[in-house]
């Protein structure tokens, strides 16, 4: 009981291992193996529990609940990258050292209109824009080649034709492909463009939302993860499946 408190402690509060020490009479070195070994104990254990990989009905009901939501049709998941602040990791040179002048590791996130998360990529090097990222994430690789399952093309609702593809939504950070759907470029939009960019955004905002929600629910991605990029990794997968644990069994679970 003792270890499991340490650790949701930890992960809750983004309370040090110094802080932890004093406060459960713990030696340092024994709470940081508490951590990592619960962290990486929780993604093995819940994470076809409450993130398994979705199937062809699941990606229906994804887009069904964009199009409630957002009235974003033909959405299967909401795309973004957040930036998590690590220590400087000796020789790492400035690998980490992302575009806000601090030292990171990305998660790459998935998310539907519940703001739960689908499918996450961790662990990219902060330098490194967030195309880049997904495109050679296996996320990213796995998307382009169709092995999601995704649902054949439908007719948007209203629509005579031709089917539209299922898609992903993201912001212009990211590349226009088959599958990626971002906004038209802002200079002199012509009023068409310019209302799917606005219902494109609405759509996007989930995401948003969703990796909003984690951090301020697991305030240690507040603060700078002390611990290797390898070991950040684990506590960000850990704070992952416990948001989609908190968002599918608390019925009552609320944006603030």
């Amino acid at each position: 009981m003792a270890h499991r408190d340490v650790e949701y402690r930890f992960l809750a509060t983004g309370n040090s291992f110094v802080s932890l020490h004093l406060e459960f009479l713990l030696g340092v070195s024994i709470i940081f193996q508490i951590v990592r070994q619960t962290c990486d104990l929780i993604w093995q254990r819940l994470r076809v529990a409450v993130m398994p990989e979705p199937k062809a009905g699941d990606w229906i009901r994804i887009a069904e609940g964009f199009y409630v939501a957002a009235q974003f049709p033909n959405c299967t998941g909401a795309l973004d990258g957040k930036h998590i602040s690590v220590k400087r990791l000796p020789h790492s040179g400035s690998q980490y050292y992302n575009y806000k002048q601090y030292f990171a590791v990305v998660l790459m996130a998935l998310a539907d209109s519940t703001y739960k998360f689908i499918i996450v990529d961790i662990g990219a090097y902060g330098s490194t824009e967030d195309a880049r990222i997904f495109s050679t994430s296996r996320m990213g690789e796995r998307l382009q080649d169709n092995q999601f399952a995704l649902p054949k093309a439908r007719l948007l609702p209203g629509s005579a034709g031709p089917p539209a593809a299922f898609v992903i939504v993201a912001d212009e950070g990211f590349a226009l492909t088959p599958r990626v759907m971002r906004p038209f470029p802002r200079r002199n939009l012509v009023d068409h463009k310019h209302m799917f960019n606005y219902w494109l955004s609405r759509a996007c905002r989930y995401v948003e939302c969703a990796l909003g929600i984690l951090s301020h629910k697991w305030r240690i991605l507040l603060s700078s993860l002390q611990m290797a990029s390898e070991n950040a990794t684990l506590v960000i997968q850990a704070c992952v499946i416990l948001h989609n644990f908190v968002r599918i069994h608390d019925a009552h679970s609320k944006v603030d």
